[in-house]
């Protein structure tokens, strides 16, 4: 399903309005999100991500964490704005 332009403008607003603590930079910014897609039929947001790949191993952990809450906060600004949908990460 095609989404109306009220529903991009609030996708773009959380992409932007979230940020990853450590470096302050939106999870639109760090390019985390690769896609969403909207079922009307089943009222659902799908969120594809881009892989979050570390580069050494030591901080893996704490990166981990890191993107786990900024990712938790993501999916719950998406359900501030679209209630009635059901968010699913794929």
């Amino acid at each position: 399903m095609v989404m109306d332009s009220e529903m991009i403008r609030k996708i773009d607003g959380v992409l932007s309005r979230v940020k990853e603590p450590e470096s302050l930079l939106s999870i639109g910014q760090l390019g985390w999100v690769r896609r969403i897609r909207y079922d009307e039929e089943r009222k659902k947001l799908s969120v594809f991500t881009n892989s979050l790949q570390q580069t050494q191993k030591c901080c893996t952990i704490m990166a981990s964490l890191l993107v786990s809450g900024t990712m938790k906060s993501f999916t719950e600004e998406l359900q501030k704005e679209f209630p009635d949908l059901s968010i699913e990460f794929v």
